[in-house]
């Protein structure tokens, strides 16, 4: 019992220090690792590579893969670019087990110590990341030895040897355990540090540790195939592919190479039990890569029949695109997602508006539905959005990404006020065709001037907001200044005409109202102009 309880405080130890020291490095690299992602293309190798080091950062190659699902789940990656990272991830997450194969414990008290006066004495948030990092380190290493110290004893039982020796004996009852333990611990590096653990006690040879190894390769997967549930067929088959590539190189390496790798790994490090299995983790991983990269494409194709498309699946245009929870693991990214959102939001806002005044101009029933339609979606997405900054805002976000969180909640809510305001029109759109109110060509002139500015401006803050460009921003400023002059022109000869009855008191007030929503829209766009500004 002490050493069951042992074991598994070491193991929360470890897992804790590995999550610690992952998002230290996450809040460390911060847009590096957005902009890491987003250099993928649709070369395959490329997308190893971004697997790799994206994998390295956060520490767990079922983060990243939950990611991709998050990714192709949102319609941001492809199926042939997911099959890339998910195959680099397999080799980042070889990372860890190399460090903790190596008798660095010694270290962790140093580690500590430095990483915990650096976060307490300093304010600087660069450092604050990088004592996050050591003290991660820190604490990983102080749960491994933990781990190491609580299996001691089992040395000194024959019975629990000969367990572990019957793996090695019937690799398919190690591959069951190995898939068990990462499946419930949803680690595959945890547990690693396990099979680490016990073999630097003497008690996993290499023969046995192999078919677990192999097993926790395939248990990793659990987690991504969870992530799945619910989400668009896409993001299961990106799912499907990661399970596809660890089970057909389970199924190679233990018909094929269990032998060659047995003793290239034995050659490297004769004695040390623990080096060998971290060597013979990373080089199951890395030709298994290099095997089956040239067959990616088949890997895709099997995703494909295994999870076929439906004819009768349609987009929910009102349920939001590029957000998904998945992606709060990687906090950055999800920032990321959640700007091309925001951003997706304005779009339905400008149809709205436009449509409203063509309700408006043209006297269409159509258009004016079409702008209530719109409306719904806008405030679907302002609601689902914000509830996801508010999680997001939970994340371990650097300060400058918490700066950027706080200041979305402003521009969604700018947004979905340019919606309201085409809602309007839309209204006043209604009593033009229910009355058959006409509106003389100087009126229509005036609206059409107003309302090209207006729509231009509101444009512009989204192209803004997603470029963060200052100088667009600057000029969305002084076109709003441009708006509140024509607006305050523009009523004022529109008195005079209705002083000189040139148009009727019910088209005039109409014209009044439409004139202060297009207004408004330009003050929202200068709204979101400033965030941009501070953003930057």
């Amino acid at each position: 019992m002490t050493i069951a309880i042992s074991l598994i405080g070491g193991l929360g130890l470890f897992l804790y220090g590995m999550n610690l020291m992952g998002e230290g490095l996450q809040k460390s690299a911060g847009n590096k690792l957005k902009r890491i992602v987003e250099f993928l293309t649709s070369n395959v190798l490329m997308g190893v590579l971004v697997g790799i080091v994206v994998t390295a950062i956060i520490q767990s190659s079922s983060a990243t893969t939950v990611m991709i699902v998050g990714f192709v789940n949102a319609g941001i990656m492809t199926l042939s670019q997911a099959i890339g990272v998910i195959m680099g991830a397999n080799i980042g997450t070889t990372v860890t087990a190399q460090l903790v194969s190596f008798n660095l414990e010694g270290l962790a008290p140093i580690s500590l110590g430095i990483g915990i006066v650096i976060y307490l004495f300093n304010s600087n948030q660069k450092y604050k990341n990088l004592a996050e990092i050591l003290i991660g380190f820190g604490i990983l290493f102080t749960g491994m030895e933990f781990m190491k110290d609580a299996v001691k004893p089992l040395a000194q039982l024959p019975q629990f040897k000969n367990a572990l020796l019957y793996f090695g004996v019937h690799p398919i009852l190690g591959i069951l355990a190995g898939f068990l333990i990462t499946g419930i611990v949803q680690s595959s590096s945890a547990s690693m540090g396990m099979l680490i653990a016990l073999a630097s006690q003497g008690l996993l040879p290499l023969s046995s540790a192999l078919p677990i190894l192999y097993g926790d390769n395939i248990g990793t997967c659990v987690t991504s195939l969870l992530s799945s549930i619910g989400a668009s067929r896409n993001a299961k088959r990106a799912a499907i592919m990661h399970l596809s590539f660890n089970v057909i190189g389970t199924i190679i390496f233990i018909l094929i190479l269990n032998k060659p790798i047995t003793s290239i790994v034995s050659s490297i490090d004769p004695t040390d039990s623990a080096r060998q299995i971290a060597n013979a983790h990373t080089l199951f991983n890395l030709v298994n890569v290099i095997v089956l990269l040239p067959f990616s494409r088949y890997i895709v194709k099997l995703s494909l029949a295994l999870v076929p498309e439906k004819t009768n699946e349609n987009e929910n245009t009102s349920n939001t695109k590029f957000l998904d929870e998945r992606m709060l693991e990687t906090p950055s990214i999800a920032l990321g997602n959640t700007i091309k959102e925001v951003l997706r939001m304005g779009n339905k806002a400008c149809i709205a508006l436009d449509s409203s005044l063509k309700g408006v101009i043209n006297k269409s029933s159509d258009d004016i539905e079409t702008t209530f339609a719109s409306e719904k979606i806008v405030n679907k997405l302002q609601k689902d959005i914000l509830n996801y900054l508010v999680k997001l805002s939970k994340s371990p976000l650097s300060e400058d990404e918490r700066f950027k969180t706080d200041l979305l909640f402003h521009t969604v809510n700018d947004i979905e006020r340019v919606s309201d305001h085409a809602e309007n029109i839309a209204e006043l759109a209604k009593n033009v065709v229910s009355l058959d109110l006409e509106f003389s060509e100087i009126a229509l002139d005036e609206i059409n001037n107003v309302y090209e500015k207006s729509m231009s401006n509101f444009k512009n803050s989204l192209i803004a907001l997603d470029k963060r460009d200052i100088d667009l921003a600057l000029h969305v400023l002084e076109v709003e200044k441009q708006v509140d002059y024509l607006e305050k022109s523009f009523r004022k000869t529109h008195i005079h005409r209705l002083n000189e009855n040139s148009c009727t008191i019910d088209s005039g007030i109409l014209y009044l109202d439409l004139l202060s929503n297009l207004e408004r829209v330009s003050d929202h766009a200068s709204n979101i102009a400033e965030q941009v500004l501070k953003i930057k």
